[in-house]
């Protein structure tokens, strides 16, 4: 393609510039081969534009910057080089799914577009979801290293599902993707929130500055006609409304507090739950084989934007009792050898820890047990809110490591039990969840939280294999359940 078909009109190129041909794409100078186009971005620690004559000498053709700078190849000045590279992404690269829907919010992004494929799956269509575990495809799984990927690695891997033959993609959209307009050249047929609380502060301003970018795919992202799913059981849901609706968006409700699926009520059933649904004057019930009622919000937001994309609530709601949950996310990991069963889920916030906990309880005839940790790096203020959630919520706390990376994990630790009087303090988090499993005993309850589906933890600068599957198995494998 050439560098006038990339851009577009609006960018006002001579003839001979808009006419020069483009190999690829790129923000990242390392990764420039001779004829490509480089986004000099301006980054959290660093501005892109230094690096452009770097990209020079390696064989970049043309430079895409928010201000004119002289490196001797066309440079292309734009008020928005970020969403501008994500639209010159989704050219570059042309095909990706044609029914693709966004999920935001702080918890539930990933069980929410896992459960959606599975829909759409049911229903026979070719169905992948895209973000924190990775791309989910009929062929099988890739890791990811971001949520949501730079607009040029997503749009390639979009483009890479359409060769499959995907059809329907949902994707989480995390607040940073969307800050970082790497989600812009996405066609959006619907878009969902699920909730919103504390999270990111190490990276957004203010709470109301997070919630703004949650906002950006209602008020910027999804085209007008399109469907909006909310949650509207979260303090902040009727702002999303409004800005559904302000947008000129359909609104398609969900919850207790919903129009569209209400929930009735939601019934423990074992390790499931009977939901009653209300959806247009008709009332179903369902058996959802999750734990939680977080769980079954969940649930209703993925049949929200399966009917947003087609499909009628008779089809979608009995489906919703084959679904099964996301790695990591209150997944039951084991049983010692009393009975007590193992949990293990994502919450690194403290309201996913508290919903969290609050979902186990109903199962602990005697004591709930939590390890957790928090990682370094990130936003320190949640790390007593986090303790204050445990201490409140679980019999027995155990405070380990999460991902350390360049703090002092002992220091970590200290600002997590400064709210949790009586709180035991186990660093190695293998031992921890070793320790806790020993001292399980029948009618106990234990959950393993904050790194779900990880398979691995960073310390310091090194990523050391570890799993939080692999340590439970591994301590009821060497009989740490018989203390």
């Amino acid at each position: 393609m050439t560098l006038g078909e990339l851009i577009g009109p609006e960018a006002k190129l001579s003839a001979a510039v808009a006419a020069l041909p483009i190999a690829g794409i790129t923000a990242d100078s390392r990764e420039v081969k001779p004829g490509y186009l480089f986004a000099a971005l301006s980054g959290v620690n660093t501005d892109g534009a230094r690096f452009a004559a770097d990209a020079v000498a390696r064989g970049a053709v043309a430079v895409l910057a928010a201000d004119e700078i002289n490196v001797g190849v066309p440079a292309v000045a734009v008020p928005d080089p970020r969403r501008a590279l994500a639209l010159i992404a989704a050219r570059f690269f042309g095909a990706q799914p044609e029914t693709a829907v966004a999920v935001t919010g702080t918890n539930g992004k990933t069980s929410v577009a896992a459960f959606t494929r599975q829909l759409w799956s049911d229903a026979g269509h070719s169905a992948a979801s895209l973000g924190t575990v990775g791309v989910v495809s009929p062929t099988g799984t890739k890791v990811l290293r971001h949520t949501t990927p730079d607009p040029v690695e997503l749009h390639r891997l979009l483009a890479g599902l359409h060769a499959e033959s995907v059809t329907h993609l949902a994707l989480e959209a995390s607040s940073h993707g969307l800050q970082q307009r790497r989600l812009d050249g996405v066609a959006l047929r619907a878009g969902a929130f699920t909730n919103i609380s504390r999270d990111h502060m190490d990276y957004h301003a203010s709470f109301e500055d997070y919630f703004a970018q949650k906002l950006r795919l209602f008020t910027e992202l999804l085209p007008p006609g399109a469907t909006a799913v909310i949650d509207m059981d979260s303090a902040e849901s009727p702002r999303v409304a409004d800005a559904a609706k302000a947008r000129g968006l359909k609104a398609l409700t969900v919850g207790r507090a919903g129009e569209t699926l209400r929930l009735v009520s939601a019934e423990v059933e074992g390790f499931a739950q009977e939901l009653k649904i209300e959806h247009a004057g008709k009332t179903h019930t369902v058996l959802l084989p999750l734990v939680g009622e977080f769980q079954a919000s969940n649930a209703l937001v993925a049949a929200g934007l399966a009917m947003a994309t087609g499909a009628s609530a008779d089809e979608v709601l009995p489906r919703l009792a084959h679904l099964q949950g996301a790695t990591g996310r209150l997944e039951l990991a084991g049983t010692s050898h009393y009975g007590a069963p193992i949990f293990i889920d994502y919450a690194h916030t403290p309201d996913a820890l508290a919903k969290a906990l609050d979902s186990l309880r109903p199962y602990a005839a005697k004591r709930l047990f939590v390890v957790f940790g928090c990682g370094a790096d990130r936003d320190r203020g949640k790390r007593p809110q986090m303790g204050a959630a445990a201490a409140a919520k679980a019999d027995v706390v155990i405070v380990t490591d999460d991902n350390p990376r360049s703090e002092d994990p002992a220091a970590i630790r200290d600002e997590i039990l400064v709210a949790v009087p009586g709180g035991r303090e186990i660093g190695d988090r293998a031992m921890a969840i070793s320790e806790a499993i020993r001292m399980l005993r029948a009618g106990d309850v234990l959950l393993v939280a904050g790194k779900g589906h990880e398979t691995g933890q960073t310390i310091g600068t090194r990523v050391v294999p570890f799993s939080d599957h692999g340590a439970v198995a591994a301590a009821l494998s060497k009989g740490a359940q018989l203390g």
